[in-house]
């Protein structure tokens, strides 16, 4: 009787050993296989965080670059905007945006006010783009020169250009000439430096401030 009770309960002990083995093996497994694929979810969001910030970074450098861009040709824009509300023109008293057009853009001929065709294609393209996206804007037209020549000279010469440019938006592009206006910086608003050939080249231009 002893003999008889006594085996069964053996292999019980044994049946429960072994299938403690085969669990604490396969769970073991599972502990391996899940922290393989918790190393893999790491990496990913490793790479990931990475890839923002490297995101962000570049964003930021693009942000300086343009607030350093706006800092070099605003000065002009602002004092834009200020004659303009003096003078009542403006519905919303805000400056939308400016386009510098530069001597290599427009290839005014050397002294004179005419408009050459690559500047008539450049003010096609703003013309287009300003009646697609506003209405009712007023446009300060500036004109800039190098310092070649005298103080009087250069202002009457940046004068005729503006008022070139101010001509031509309105009789091609219909813009009404109560909503712009012209003036003369002369070589007294600088961008560059006017010892190099190419300093001078930038600061030769016609500025449209948009306002509204």
């Amino acid at each position: 009787m002893h003999r008889t009770a006594v085996a069964p309960v053996l292999v019980t002990l044994i049946t429960a050993v072994l299938a403690l083995g085969a669990s604490g093996c396969a769970t073991k497994e599972y502990v391996q296989q899940e922290t393989g694929s918790v190393h893999t979810r790491v990496d990913s969001v490793e790479k990931q965080v990475e890839q923002n910030q490297s995101a962000i970074r570049k964003h930021g450098e693009r942000m300086d670059k343009t607030d350093r861009e706006v800092v070099q040709v605003s000065r002009t824009a602002q004092e834009a905007l200020e004659r303009a509300e003096a003078a009542g023109k403006l519905a919303e008293g805000k400056l939308l945006y400016e386009t510098v057009l530069t001597d290599s853009d427009v290839r005014f001929a050397f002294d004179k006010a005419e408009l050459s065709d690559e500047a008539k294609a450049a003010l096609d393209e703003f013309a287009v783009d300003l009646k697609g996206r506003f209405t009712n804007v007023y446009i300060e037209i500036q004109g800039h020169t190098d310092s070649v020549g005298s103080d009087q000279y250069n202002e009457e010469l940046g004068l005729a250009r503006a008022e070139s440019v101010r001509r031509y938006l309105n009789r091609e592009h219909q813009l009404p000439l109560h909503r712009m206006s012209v003036i003369s910086y002369g070589e007294t608003a600088p961008i560059a430096d006017n010892e190099s050939r190419e300093g001078r080249s930038q600061n030769r231009r016609v500025v449209l401030v948009v306002l509204q």
